[in-house]
């Protein structure tokens, strides 16, 4: 009977002590993402994006263990459908995508423009009346609904930023459509003034989604970490370090 009584109480007591762990103590996490820069940069520990510094600090918040896969976009998003406890960002919000994903946290605010090449005969200030163009767009990116929406039907997948320039530059492309400051880093760091990029023609909110395995539970504990990243000021931090403009 003591037996009984001992073990008894060491089970009861393992499953408290289950239930009193913090939420972030779930286990490890995937986190898969692609090279997006000033977002998300592989090779530049110093500054690897802005939005990989802002889900390295949830993860921090939340006491989540998770290590950070860079793998091309389309096979992110694979990853984080199929997998178990994967993460992904930076994850447009839309509403074919609304079902497979537990969303966790609301990382910026994008805004897509295009970017053609300077005397190119796509035009970047009347891009409405270009809509027969051939546009270039990221391999599982939301933009390529968003050209749809907009009435552009010559698409041109690619599976990175870096073949979406280069079938602008060999005019594959006459111009290709993506989020304004990953083009604007672009042109400031490597293709200059050889090159134009229009006003905003659609905008959508990007997060940090989940595999459906997150709980509830999980999404709010990564919602608080993020208001209160916005409250102590870090959120805006990392952005001002990038130069990039607070989200509204």
């Amino acid at each position: 009977m003591r037996i009984w009584t001992i073990g008894l109480t060491c089970l009861c007591g393992a499953l408290l002590a289950c239930l009193s762990l913090p939420a972030g103590a779930a286990g490890p996490l995937r986190v898969v993402t692609t090279e997006l820069p000033p977002f998300a940069m592989e090779d530049e520990p110093a500054a690897p994006g802005a939005l990989l510094d802002i889900v390295q600090e949830l993860l921090r918040r939340t006491q989540v263990e998770g290590k950070v896969a860079f793998v091309p976009w389309r096979r992110a998003l694979l990853l984080s459908t199929t997998g178990q406890r994967t993460a992904i960002f930076p994850l447009s919000r839309t509403p074919e995508r609304e079902d497979q994903y537990r969303w966790l946290a609301r990382l910026y605010y994008e805004r897509f423009v295009f970017l053609s090449a300077r005397g190119r005969a796509f035009d970047v200030a009347a891009p409405e009346r270009e809509t027969r163009r051939r546009i270039g767009v990221l391999r599982g990116s939301a933009a390529t609904g968003a050209l749809r929406e907009l009435g552009y039907a010559n698409i041109v997948e690619a599976a990175s930023i870096d073949e979406e320039l280069r079938f602008l530059k060999r005019g594959i492309v006459d111009a290709v459509f993506g989020e304004s400051a990953i083009f604007h880093h672009v042109l400031k760091e490597r293709i200059g003034d050889s090159y134009v990029v229009s006003a905003p023609q659609h905008s959508v909110t990007t997060w940090l989604g989940g595999s459906l395995d997150f709980t509830e539970a999980d999404a709010a504990l990564f919602a608080k970490a993020r208001k209160d990243m916005v409250d102590d000021g870090s959120y805006a931090r990392i952005l001002k370090k990038y130069g990039l403009p607070n989200a509204p």
